[in-house]
């Protein structure tokens, strides 16, 4: 593995998307490159190494496309956070406030272990609102969240300050649009 990939290169940057004056970051140019997203999996293992995680949950949808092969890579169960009505059995959901509105997460209640360590995944972490909502869902009902790991990461939109108490890590930073 290349320790140095550089990852921006790949990573398109999209404007006005998807509304006018927000710079898109765009995955989809590391999913386009396989070597840049093997570096991603393989970097994201190298960051789980000596750490206690007994399961990877992912955020729908773009977190499953980098959770899925870690989580293989691992031997570590996959754990889905989906929004309303995507998941069979019951559920756990938490509510949490957007910029204009408010959306639910929901996990099925068989994939919350009490006592677990969970290690939260996305593509990109912005405001960390959705992965502070998964966060105290899996808390709540008895699971410890040992941290949160991105791709991307959009510290300029304070996602350290809803994330406060937690590691989070991520691949390649972004510090304004």
């Amino acid at each position: 593995m290349d320790a140095n990939y550089d990852l921006d290169s790949v990573i398109r940057k999209v404007p006005n998307f998807p509304k006018p004056g927000v710079l898109y970051y765009d995955i989809t140019g590391i999913l386009a490159v396989p070597e840049a997203f093997q570096y991603c999996i393989d970097r994201m293992a190298e960051l789980c190494k000596g750490r206690a995680i007994d399961s990877i949950a992912a955020v729908e949808a773009r977190g499953f496309v980098f959770a899925a092969p870690l989580a293989q890579k691992l031997g570590l169960p996959l754990v889905l956070v989906r929004k309303m009505g995507k998941l069979p059995n019951k559920t756990y959901t938490k509510s949490f406030e957007l910029e204009y509105g408010c959306d639910v997460v929901c996990v099925q209640e068989v994939d919350v272990i009490p006592n677990s360590n969970v290690l939260l995944v996305d593509d990109l972490i912005a405001t960390g609102g959705t992965l502070q909502a998964a966060a105290s869902m899996f808390e709540e009902h008895g699971a410890k969240v040992v941290g949160f790991l991105g791709v991307i990461g959009l510290p300029f939109l304070d996602y350290g300050k809803v994330l406060a108490g937690y590691p989070v890590d991520v691949l390649q930073e972004y510090h304004g649009e």
